[in-house]
């Protein structure tokens, strides 16, 4: 039986299901996006205020919590391959309904029932790829799926612009419908369970390492991740309903140059994410702790994404909104490749589906506040273009103290060490080894034996 330490060389099956993740998260986020994009049409059409519009941005969130945490736990013993293909046509046929006559009730249908097959598809489609690579090797290709997001943001606004304006806000979620349809058949094709499935690969792990889902949850490392990503899904929330908004409305663009503007964090996202992965891999090998390698590279990316966004609600001037466009809704993005990594150190591989989905859900409640509470900014606001600034600056100093919150608590190290003394006190069994390689799953399982 193979352990995880053999997993050194990734097969082409493996590389050809990053791939495919991939290209499920620019799905994910395009879904997402649309939605923003379509902002201005939609308002006129329906004749919706901010708030009202803000309260569709959140409507989407109703159900993604609760949706990642039940299918979260249901990752552990389903096949991701089928739950994958499941979240992608509920996604599809979300979107279709948006063709004909669309009322507000349908619209808040649509977007809660989308943000219910949506909510669970980072965690899981991260753990699917956790059997194919071993933890020394995952931060990488992580990145790799993390960036399937930024191109859904970002490369693909000009094409949905441009069906918005050219034929009409109904025809782009069409046109997502059918990708949607297009991508779960490629995957039935495609996909496949990797090799360190914790049912095939790692039986003795999966039988041993056994932590109360209270102690991983409240975990130092936990709570930072969850801290960071929350900070930085604040601003993705703000991305996908207000952005564009914001600079047409705000900044005075037209909303073909607006496609382009949000084309610029993803692509500087596009540099980012992996190169932040690789760095990060790169160190891990040489032995920088974790807690630096990852945690530090995660939240000072959070930290200059939240500065950046207090300056750009002070600012005017194109030469210098851009740019800090680009960072304000780019660079905290980092906490989604490299937080994942973070917390499947601490996780027993048999648990590991259930904490990214439950990470994933308390963070993402950020999408269900930021949007209305932005748009109720808006709406007090003396006229549009303040209340939108308003809203970036607190949103700004929030992202902030997220970052340093997380950069504080992040210290896989510790807590490895607190579960095996919780497992010394519980069993009377005391880990003897003197090896301290604190990065390899396979190890960290062994640390936290309880005698079960």
């Amino acid at each position: 039986m193979k352990d995880a330490g053999e997993y050194s060389a990734p097969s082409g099956r493996a590389w050809a299901v990053v791939g495919m993740l991939s290209l499920f998260m620019l799905v994910n986020f395009a879904d997402k996006a649309v939605i923003g994009l379509s902002a201005v049409p939609i308002m006129r059409d329906l004749h919706l205020t901010n708030e009202q519009f803000g309260q569709v941005g959140s409507a989407f969130f109703f159900l993604f919590s609760l949706s990642a945490v039940l299918v979260g736990f249901v990752a552990n013993r389903v096949p991701t391959r089928i739950l994958l293909a499941v979240m992608g046509l509920i996604w599809a046929l979300t979107q279709f309904p948006m063709l004909g006559a669309v009322s507000l009730p349908l619209l808040f249908a649509c977007r809660i029932t989308l943000g219910a097959g949506e909510g669970p598809a980072y965690p899981v489609a991260i753990h699917a790829l956790y059997k194919w690579f071993p933890d020394e090797h995952r931060t990488f290709p992580t990145s790799l799926v993390a960036i399937g997001g930024t191109f859904g943001v970002g490369f693909i606004a000009p094409l949905i612009t441009w069906m918005i304006v050219t034929y009409s806000w109904h025809v782009a979620f069409g046109f997502l419908g059918v990708v949607g349809v297009i991508w779960t058949a490629m995957w039935m094709v495609i996909g496949r369970e990797g090799p360190l499935d914790v049912d095939r690969a790692e039986p003795v792990q999966a039988a041993a390492a056994r932590v109360p889902y209270v102690r991983l949850l409240t975990a130092r490392t936990a709570l930072g991740v969850t801290i960071g990503g929350f900070a930085a899904y604040w601003a993705i929330a703000l991305a996908i309903v207000w952005l564009p908004a914001f600079l047409i409305k705000a900044g005075g663009y037209t909303p073909t140059q607006t496609g382009w503007i949000v084309v610029l964090p993803s692509a500087l996202q596009l540099i980012i994410i992996p190169g932040a992965g690789l760095l990060s891999q790169k160190l891990l090998r040489h032995g920088i702790p974790s807690r630096f390698s990852r945690g530090l590279f995660a939240s000072g990316s959070i930290s200059l994404a939240g500065a950046s966004m207090i300056l750009l609600s002070y600012s005017h001037a194109p030469a210098v909104q851009i740019p800090l466009v680009m960072l304000a809704f780019g660079v905290g993005a980092v906490i989604y490749s490299l937080g994942p990594p973070l917390l499947s150190e601490i996780s027993p591989v048999g648990q590991r589906g259930a904490v990214l989905g439950l990470s994933n859900a308390v963070f993402s409640f950020a999408g269900l506040i930021a949007p209305w509470l932005t748009g109720h900014i808006v709406d007090v606001g003396t006229d549009p273009a303040v209340g939108f600034r308003q809203g970036f600056l607190f949103a700004g100093c929030l992202i902030c103290a997220g970052g340093i919150l997380a950069a504080i608590l992040i210290n896989p190290a510790k807590d490895l060490a607190r579960f095996r003394e919780g497992s010394t006190r519980l069993g009377g069994l005391a880990e003897t080894s003197g090896d301290r390689d604190e990065f390899s799953e396979s190890r960290a399982a062994h640390q936290i034996q309880s005698a079960h």
